[in-house]
């Protein structure tokens, strides 16, 4: 691992910051933003959009009218997840210090100040606001409900011992706003895309934790890895297992054909290897394994979009 500069030391350890690649190729200034936005690491952003493709596959009225909003929620969540992570940041700056991964973000590091973040997160506030007034009254208002619950998760590892609940809620947002955006209403369906996606992002933001799991002991942050430790095998493919029963549902409720299910073969495989190959005491491989739900939520996409051909 090549070392990084912290404070203007050079920093050797494990961490998931890409400063390689096309963000090596801005212009010096612009750098540190895109690493505050994690727009070198676009997982967060696939993550973020994944249950709003699952409800444009469910219930999108076209293809044309699907696209679109495909369109507009990938640009808002590239936004909204940058401005989650500065959020995120700036309430974390000291304790991120303390953690090796996180030692050499932005803020941590001071290759951005804290009123520059700011400025910076009214930009991205800005772009967000300007998509959200593209959707309907429904999902505008399911949009502008998921702002506290942004805020707020930060402060969540301080006070309860499992986060990963308050990130579920907001990550998994995009599935009931999918469906109010498509449909102008919520429904019954919406509200079991939200579970299918709540349940999802438990397991696998429980595999990513296990990458801090003695950062976080020692600074005294809540963690779903501390509080499950070696069950984290049998909690994760409980969550996926439900994920599993809840997609079925999902496409039931939404009508679809019978060719869903053998479509839903691929991103349970996908599922299920995440839990075969589990090695909490890899930080590595936790975050190879995280960051293969991208195809598993594309996985699910597809076999919506197959249960409607």
């Amino acid at each position: 691992m090549p070392p990084f500069r912290c404070n203007g030391a050079d920093v050797q350890g494990f961490t998931d910051i890409r400063r390689e690649g096309w963000v090596a190729r801005l212009p010096v200034g612009w750098r540190p933003y895109a690493l505050l936005a994690r727009l070198d690491r676009p997982i967060g952003s696939w993550l973020l959009v994944l249950p709003g493709f699952w409800a444009f596959a469910l219930a999108a009225p076209s293809w044309a009218e699907g696209l679109r909003l495909a369109l507009l929620f990938s640009i808002g969540a590239i936004a909204m997840r940058g401005a989650g992570c500065v959020v995120n940041d700036l309430w974390d700056r000291d304790i991120d210090r303390r953690v090796e991964r996180t030692r050499g973000r932005p803020l941590a590091a001071g290759t951005v100040t804290p009123r520059q973040a700011i400025g910076f997160l009214a930009l991205l506030c800005l772009i967000g606001l300007l998509v959200l007034v593209q959707l309907n009254r429904a999902a505008i208002l399911l949009g502008l409900a998921a702002l506290l619950p942004i805020v707020l998760y930060p402060l969540a590892k301080r006070v309860i011992a499992m986060p990963q609940v308050i990130l579920g809620c907001v990550f998994s947002w995009a599935a009931p706003e999918g469906i109010a955006a498509a449909t102008g209403q919520l429904g019954a369906l919406g509200l079991v895309l939200w579970l299918a996606g709540f349940v999802w992002i438990l397991g696998y933001d429980t595999i990513y934790a296990h990458q801090d799991r003695e950062d976080d002991a020692k600074v005294g942050i809540g963690s779903a890895a501390l509080l499950l430790g070696t069950r984290t095998r049998g909690f994760v493919a409980l969550c996926y297992g439900l994920l599993v029963g809840l997609l079925v549902l999902a496409g039931w409720l939404a009508g679809l054909s019978w060719w869903f299910l053998p479509g839903l073969l691929p991103a349970v495989w996908l599922l299920a290897r995440q839990v075969i190959t589990l090695d909490i005491d890899d930080p590595a491989h936790c975050l190879r394994l995280f960051q293969s739900n991208r195809a598993a939520g594309l996985a699910i996409a597809g076999a919506f979009l197959l249960g409607r051909l």
